[in-house]
């Protein structure tokens, strides 16, 4: 295995090599931060790193494995975590100067959890402040006069920009699929409650969800079937009974898609809008049964009832911290918080009520269908470094909780990714991931990786 194309490895292919033995975890990690020392100047996806202490580790990856002890699915692994999630002796930044220096004495359920499988934590990826609207530093490695999406936004540069096989991100509105979509890589958002939030700080207590990112549908699959485990290697207690077996395998028939353009349509690009055209005209003609259809008249409200949760939830999560100085915050989020203090409690109780009804609304809609194809993103991803983009075409299915995969599928006038959003049923996350494979393999953008 050549030491130059180690960094295009995925997550799948590379875990299986070091297990093996037919690759250490010392190369791949050395492949990697030298990749790292060639480009993050220019993409910033980092907000920590220590060389040292990743190849330590990896040299210690690598005497296990030769020692014959039993490792797990992501052994010897570098993965990227986002800022916001807690790591043990490692700063959590939150994306503020207020917690600069910040180290916790325990790390968040999902890095335990990516530890317990052998992996590691190659560094802590870029955030917006506090998982919001303000950017940090993180440039879309496609062209760095763009946007890489946010919140997640190191994360999903890191991963097309081939520092990491993988990363973990949130997402809260369109943190997760926004991104994936603008760097051209697979994004993962599973069933809410299927990935534990435990050490990561919160905005929406109702709306916050963990997400992953990789260059393949079976990568994204791997990653967040181990998060989502208990300790002891079983599933973790989840809505419905749903669990992610991993292994997102090929779907056995063509499925059954609604191409949804949502409420929302008007705000899309006219080349992403083409794009979306062209897509379901390729899936029919893979075999695939794509309906046209509209959501019911109800999820209208979806994206100010949205609004109205995560603005009030979030207000009340910071109103401390403005009360201690306005001026430590970014005018973005004193505006979230002085909004959504003026909103009652009982408002959004009521609010949350409507989202619950719009949930079985969606629930009974995908009844027949193996999911639903809709855009990601608005298009391309803007030449504007002071925002991270419309989160618009995620708003629906992250008020409903419900599984979404997004997948590159070409590119748009200005050379830069264009993808699909493959929501699916509630709770049916292993059918969701087989079906965005299955649609991947045909309308997928082979390229992942920025070269």
């Amino acid at each position: 295995m050549k030491e130059t194309s180690l960094h295009c490895l995925g997550l799948g292919e590379a875990a299986q090599a070091v297990r093996r033995g037919d690759l250490s975890s010392e190369d791949l990690t050395r492949a990697l931060l030298d990749r790292i020392a060639g480009r993050e100047n220019a993409v910033q996806a980092f907000q920590w790193i220590d060389p040292a202490r990743a190849l330590e580790l990896a040299r210690r990856a690598d005497r296990r494995l030769q020692s014959g002890e039993a490792v797990g699915p992501l052994h010897g692994i570098p993965v990227g975590v986002k800022d916001i999630i807690d790591t043990q002796g490692i700063p959590t930044t939150l994306g503020s100067p207020i917690f600069a220096g910040r180290v916790p004495d325990r790390s968040a359920a999902v890095v335990e959890r990516l530890e317990a499988a052998g992996a590691f934590v190659l560094g802590k990826t870029v955030t917006s402040e506090f998982a919001f609207f303000t950017p940090g530093k993180t440039r879309n490695p496609w062209n760095p006069a763009h946007t890489p999406g946010g919140s997640s936004s190191g994360s999903a540069a890191a991963v097309a920009a081939g520092f990491v096989p993988a990363a973990i991100g949130t997402q809260t509105n369109g943190s997760v699929i926004r991104p994936a979509a603008f760097c051209g890589i697979v994004g993962y958002k599973p069933t809410a409650g299927l990935i534990p939030r435990i050490g990561i700080h919160p905005f929406s207590a109702s709306l916050d969800q963990v997400g992953v990112f990789g260059r393949s549908v079976p990568d994204v699959a791997l990653l967040a079937a181990v998060l989502s485990r208990a300790s002891g290697g079983g599933p973790v207690a989840s809505p419905g009974d749903a669990v992610i077996s991993g292994e997102a395998t090929a779907a056995l028939r063509p499925p059954r898609l609604a191409a949804v353009r949502s409420p929302v349509w008007s705000q899309a690009d006219a080349h992403a809008q083409a794009h979306l055209i062209e897509i379901v005209k390729r899936l029919r003609a893979a075999g695939a049964e794509v309906v046209e259809r509209e959501l019911p008249p109800a999820f209208e409200e979806a994206h100010s009832l949205l609004r109205a949760i995560m603005f009030g939830e979030a207000a009340r999560v910071f109103e401390g911290l403005q009360r201690g100085g306005r001026e430590r915050l970014s005018p973005p989020l004193n505006q979230l918080i002085d909004e959504g203090l003026r909103i009652p409690e009982p408002a959004i109780a009521k609010a949350l009520e409507r989202r619950s009804d719009l949930m079985r609304t969606l629930d009974e809609f995908m009844q027949g269908l193996d999911g639903v194809i809709t855009l990601p993103t608005t298009g391309e991803a803007p030449a504007d470094l002071t925002w991270t983009g419309d989160p618009a075409f995620c708003t629906i299915w992250s008020l409903c909780g419900v599984p979404a995969v997004a997948v590159p599928t070409g590119s748009g006038p200005h050379g830069l990714p264009l993808g699909l959003q493959i929501v699916g049923p509630r709770s049916a996350d292993d059918r969701t991931l087989s079906v965005a494979r299955w649609c991947d393999e045909r309308v997928g953008w082979s390229q992942r990786i920025v070269t």
